[in-house]
């Protein structure tokens, strides 16, 4: 065997190319995807919770009673009554379903006539029952009538009764549309069902947030939104 020529050029192996670094973009990803579902799950536990905003009683100059849920508005309404938190009671007075059944030739007394029925068989006075105008189609319409006739009245506060999931809307429309100096008291009435904890279990709860959700919304872009009747 013939011997390694030293003059011939020395070879050397070509190194390992480098490695290209781990890119963190995965982690990242799936961090923010955490981060993400918790902030949804959380918001999912509570959003029930948020919606239901009370306000402690004190004296006021009337009781309102907004429109739905006949007879358990009107009930609590007569109730603090009784017990002489304001000295009358104001009723909102919905279109519907009265202008729609009306050119079908019958006759539906509204829901302010049922709520003063409610009232009267709960012992309030029909002197004491006021009727609001104009007819309303929806909550702001409602705002807009309790807020006139507050300035109307000179009253400084004003309770209004409504249900615990849609007290947090009419404190939001009463503070963006109510151009009236007195004061809201909210409050809802003691038998009133939903549950803030865990509204998911009921339909009817879910469906309540749902609708009170997307209220929200609407008054946060400026009630792009209106009832279908007006």
């Amino acid at each position: 065997m013939l011997p390694d020529d030293p003059f011939a050029p020395a070879s050397f192996d070509d190194p390992e190319p480098p490695r290209a670094p781990r890119s963190s973009a995965p982690w990242i990803c799936a961090i923010a995807l955490l981060l993400a579902l918790a902030t949804a799950v959380v918001l999912f536990l509570n959003v029930g919770r948020w919606l239901v905003v009370e306000d402690p009683l004190e004296k006021a100059n009337a009781i309102v009673v907004l429109s739905g849920r006949i007879p358990m508005r009107a009930l609590e309404a007569a109730r603090l009554y009784q017990i002489a938190w304001a000295p009358q009671i104001w009723l909102t007075h919905p279109n519907e379903p009265t202008a729609s059944l009306a050119t079908l030739d019958i006759d539906e007394p509204g829901e302010d006539a049922l709520n003063a029925r409610v009232l009267q068989h709960s012992g309030v006075s029909p002197a004491d029952i006021h009727t609001l105008t104009p007819a309303i189609s929806n909550t702001a319409d409602e705002i807009l009538a309790i807020a006139a006739e507050a300035e109307k009245q000179n009253a400084s506060v004003v309770i209004i009764v409504t249900t615990k999931a849609h007290t947090r809307r009419v404190h939001a429309l009463w503070k963006k549309y109510a151009n009236s100096r007195a004061r809201i008291i909210v409050r809802t009435p003691v038998d009133d069902s939903f549950d803030p904890v865990h509204w998911w279990r009921s339909t009817t709860d879910a469906l309540d947030v749902v609708r009170e959700v997307l209220g929200m919304f609407n008054i946060w872009i400026g009630l792009p939104l209106r009832p279908a009747h007006s």
